[in-house]
């Protein structure tokens, strides 16, 4: 689901996106869910998940 962004969202940036690649992707806690969204293009939108979508998103990319 693609939705409109908190007002305070912090985002941080994936410790594993690399120095100047350009394949980033940020995260930020939209309070009981993770918005996932792309670092060069943040007024695109992000991807909303709840909290055990993520987890499982992040346990299935982990080699």
């Amino acid at each position: 689901m693609n939705t409109r962004e908190p007002r305070r969202t912090h985002w941080r940036k994936s410790s594993h996106s690399g120095g100047d690649e350009g394949n980033c992707v940020e995260i930020g806690d939209l309070g009981g869910r993770v918005g996932v969204r792309d670092s060069k293009n943040p007024a695109a939108g992000h991807l909303t998940l709840t909290r055990q979508d993520f987890a499982d998103l992040l346990a299935h990319l982990r080699p």
